[in-house]
């Protein structure tokens, strides 16, 4: 019998928040992110459920090889483009389209004898400070150069928004209209079409005027925004984690379980051993309380979670026993919840789900 542990992908929950962000989106084009192996849900998965949007957004050549040969026949984009001339031909066998984010690759563009059309997107830095050019003449001079290619279609400016997760940032910090104004000085005479909206942006600036939109974590019932609540944006999670009691312990008042003793019992426990650890991809760092799920009842974690292992409180489920179902997040612990008691945040949770880690597809 194989170790207890599972991801369970929904692949029903997937098509109803992309129906919710294309609720969100309107008539605008709507690239469905699905880079970081569609956020640990698996590429294949996404190809399966976002048929309705009308693209999909991905990092790298393998991830775009692998969605059509799942039969992904829509546009493709690679988020970061593509990184050396030899990139080229893979652009144009796949039929993708890139981001060109600095001069080497429009360079590498005006080198390359094309076969084919090669759709672009350019990335203007707004305030983010990552990827993009920073200058309007910079951006005119790179529009230029490219509308001078026979083989480049120039399809859409865009940029990345760096706190639109955070309608109050900080002093010092740029803000979302402050980047807003920013793309716009940049675009200059622009008129074709702008592609700004992430998850946050499509969910909590519905006054963007952008002409395609990139949502990624609502995609898998999870929020951009610490601040809200997943299901209070009608979103379900996609990914339940799932395991199973593998030993039940009893604790003594003043016993301790766990590396480094962190945990002492101020009465006598009941505690129940799970298979999950974080070379699961569970996160190390929750304290004492991180709630999971043990026979429909949420129970806290105790003491230190290890590399195979974590424990947990069996108070209030007393009925529980060897071979009890765990849930570590998903339908009753949103993954946001154990994200924020671990520092992090859902995107992290999700993506660093181990590959030792079945993953079982239904719906």
């Amino acid at each position: 019998m194989p170790r207890p542990i599972v991801a369970l992908i929904d692949r029903a929950a997937l098509r109803h928040n992309l129906a919710v962000a294309r609720q969100r989106a309107g008539t605008r084009f709507l690239w469905a992110v699905a880079k970081a192996d569609a956020y640990g849900h698996g590429v294949e998965s996404a190809v399966a459920a976002f048929d309705a949007a009308d693209g999909l957004a991905l990092l790298d050549f393998a991830e775009a090889q692998r969605a059509r040969s799942a039969g992904w026949r829509k546009p493709i984009l690679l988020l970061e483009g593509f990184f050396a001339p030899d990139d080229l031909a893979v652009v144009e066998r796949l039929d993708l389209t890139v981001v060109v984010h600095h001069e080497e690759q429009v360079r590498m563009l005006e080198h390359h004898a094309a076969a084919r059309p090669i759709d672009v997107y350019l990335k203007l830095n707004s305030g983010m400070n990552r990827l993009g050019f920073a200058a309007a003449a910079r951006v005119a001079a790179a529009v230029e150069r490219l509308q001078a290619l026979p083989h480049v279609r120039l399809r859409a400016f865009m940029t990345h928004l760096a706190n639109a997760d955070n309608g109050n940032p900080a002093q010092g910090r740029t803000s979302v209209e402050e980047q807003l104004q920013r793309f716009a000085r940049l675009c200059g005479d622009w008129r074709g079409a702008r592609s700004i909206s992430n998850s946050a942006a499509l969910f909590f600036h519905r006054g963007i005027a952008d002409d395609a939109v990139r949502p990624g974590i609502v995609l898998y019932g999870a929020v951009p925004a610490p601040s809200h609540r997943a299901e209070a944006l009608q979103l379900r999670p996609a990914m339940q984690l799932r395991s199973q009691l593998i030993a039940v312990q009893q604790l003594g008042v003043g016993e301790t379980v766990g590396y480094g003793a962190t945990f002492v019992a101020t009465q006598p426990l009941r505690i129940g051993v799970v298979a999950c650890g974080y070379a699961d991809g569970y996160p190390r760092s929750v304290p004492t309380g991180t709630p999971v799920a043990v026979a429909g009842v949420r129970v806290p974690i105790v003491g230190r979670v290890s590399m195979d292992m974590l424990c947990v409180d069996l108070t209030r489920a007393p009925q529980a026993t060897v071979g009890s179902e765990v849930e570590l997040w998903g339908q009753r612990v949103p993954v946001d919840e154990v994200a924020a008691a671990a520092g992090t945040i859902g995107y992290e949770l999700l993506c660093k789900v181990s590959p030792r880690v079945p993953r079982q597809v239904e719906g």
